[in-house]
């Protein structure tokens, strides 16, 4: 029989490509998403358009546990990958509340439904390397005391302390990834290598002319997205479940990120972006570097993507839908 998954966030970025995984790998993939989204799969699910004849929506609510238990009875999964959360770290300063409850409800719901109702299941908890916030350890591994400086922050220590004590506690097959920063041409453009490459793409385009920006000196662990969704499924391959950083082990500034983004079309970042001091976070998270020998290791991950390659790969994808974008635009009406 095929092996069954659950992943909530199948919408999103990194649930599309766990989602190709899974299926490249044989498994029935059932993702649990808000009814609205299928109400208007135009604009909510366009990352998983390609699939979704493959995949099985289960219409649901992190809100609700009721709704939670419902999916998990449903479909009864092997491995359930919780990826689901209010993950826009700027949009937790401006609503707290929500972030919280989002997050940390949700999760302790999905855990205690995997707990009821599948307790031989293996569960996967999406941690941030924004736990470990302004961390005076450098760089930041398994044992790095956690320090976080946003309610998203605080919401994934609360989720990865729920996770890890529900393993502790019930002795069940519970794992988190504390994933740094990863990037594809699927990020939401709210986050800012999405907002620079589609403003690189805009403006080469003659579409926009200038990008504002907050804190261009913050330093990140930048990865690709569809490798560290395998990181996640090599997790829960593992006889006995356990908490892994996954990162590339290098750091660049946004700054090095633009020149990457503007240089990769022939334009000089300095000529188009100007820092608006009201987009600084008002805790500001300096430098964030992984160590991820232990998922090396033990799991076998290792990464060898350049940021570079990463970051043409976002630019010319925008490039790529604007263009498409312009002409339909232009295009004559029959």
């Amino acid at each position: 029989m095929k092996r069954k998954a659950l992943i909530t966030g199948i919408t999103g970025q990194d649930g599309s490509y766990l989602a190709e995984l899974l299926l490249e790998k044989g498994y029935e993939v059932h993702g649990m998403v808000r009814r609205v989204a299928i109400e208007d799969p135009e604009h909510r699910l366009w990352r998983i358009r390609h699939i979704l004849g493959e995949v099985e929506l289960q219409p649901a609510s992190l809100e609700s546990y009721p709704s939670v238990f419902r999916v998990m009875a449903n479909v009864r999964p092997d491995e359930i990958y919780h990826l689901a959360a209010q993950s826009f770290v700027s949009y937790s300063f401006e609503d707290e509340f929500s972030t919280l409850n989002t997050n940390i409800n949700g999760t302790h719901y999905m855990l205690a439904a995997f707990r009821e109702v599948v307790p031989g299941s293996r569960f996967y908890f999406a941690g941030s390397s924004e736990m470990f916030g302004e961390s005076a350890v450098i760089p930041q591994n398994e044992e790095t005391p956690f320090h976080p400086r946003s309610a998203y922050g605080i919401s994934k220590v609360a989720g990865f302390e729920l996770t890890r004590n529900y393993r502790e506690a019930y002795g069940l097959h519970a794992s988190c990834g504390i994933l740094f920063n990863h990037e594809s041409p699927r990020r939401g453009f709210e986050f800012v290598t999405r907002k620079i490459t589609s403003h690189v793409a805009k403006i080469k385009l003659g579409l926009a002319k200038d990008l504002k920006l907050g804190n261009l000196d913050a330093y990140r662990d930048w990865g690709h997205a569809q490798e560290y969704v395998r990181a996640m499924w090599l997790m829960l391959q593992q006889d006995e479940p356990d908490d892994f950083v996954i990162a590339t082990g290098k750091t660049h500034s946004v700054r090095e990120f633009l020149e990457m983004a503007f240089g990769h079309v022939g334009l000089d970042y300095r000529e188009h972006v100007s820092v608006d001091p009201q987009l600084y976070r008002p805790a500001e998270v300096s430098r964030l570097i992984g160590d991820c020998s232990k998922a090396r290791q033990e799991l076998g991950w290792t990464y060898s993507q350049s940021l570079s390659g990463l970051v043409r790969e976002m630019v010319d994808a925008d490039l790529e839908y604007l263009k498409g974008q312009k002409a339909a635009y232009l295009a004559p009406s029959l």
